[in-house]
């Protein structure tokens, strides 16, 4: 089994692996959907700005799939889904949403290290409400000291940290590690590790299905 810390990077993919992973599971009509995302990956690649990559990447996914919970999806109460079951499936969670746009950014050439998985609290209603829910987002650092600018599928918009006021951080991951708090500097830490597990079965699903 890959080790969570040996995954470091994704930076290539299986077409042919990928194309038959997913037509198998979800049927010819699905292959149209993996060309599109193709095509979004070759194209991000090409870009030189990384403003315009993520935003690129964000967009493609908010915009094409439908939010649905794990437990309506896929018939468990916490799934975490790897880019081609979200392509296939189209109904997917805060989660995947987090987790496709990382590999596709990954997929096209960003480095891991710009990128952490960011594991919050979300205030229903706005920075003053007092409901909050669990909540996944994806971070991107332009530079390890940078403010980390923030994707979400909550809201279109990619703000910095600082203008989501309606966030709390738990701890951050990504193929590199695991930390406390989403600030470079920030400690390793062993909490969420049994959460990890679901990233570590999803790493080695994600490569079974061509992910390199």
């Amino acid at each position: 089994m890959l080790s969570f810390f040996s995954w470091t990077y994704a930076a290539g993919f299986d077409a042919d692996k990928l194309l038959k992973t997913i037509t198998q599971r979800f049927g010819a009509a699905s292959a149209t959907k993996l060309r599109d995302w193709q095509k979004l990956v070759a194209e991000t690649s090409a870009m030189d700005d990384p403003e315009t990559q993520i935003k690129k990447v964000n967009d493609f996914w908010n915009r094409r799939m439908q939010f649905m919970d794990d437990k309506d999806a896929w018939g468990q109460d916490d799934y975490w889904a790897t880019p081609m079951e979200s392509l296939g499936q189209g109904k997917i969670d805060c989660e995947d949403f987090a987790i496709a746009k990382y590999f596709t950014l990954l997929s096209a050439g960003m480095d891991v290290g710009q990128l952490r998985l960011i594991y919050v609290k979300a205030k229903l209603g706005g920075s003053s409400s007092n409901i909050t829910q669990a909540h996944m987002v994806l971070a991107f650092y332009s530079d390890p000291d940078a403010e980390p600018e923030i994707l979400d599928n909550l809201l279109g918009e990619i703000r910095p940290a600082s203008r989501r006021p309606d966030l709390t951080p738990v701890f951050s991951f990504n193929g590199q590690g695991m930390w406390a708090g989403v600030s470079a500097g920030s400690s390793s830490s062993p909490s969420g590790s049994k959460r990890l597990s679901r990233w570590e079965d999803l790493l080695v699903r994600a490569h079974a299905e061509g992910f390199e």
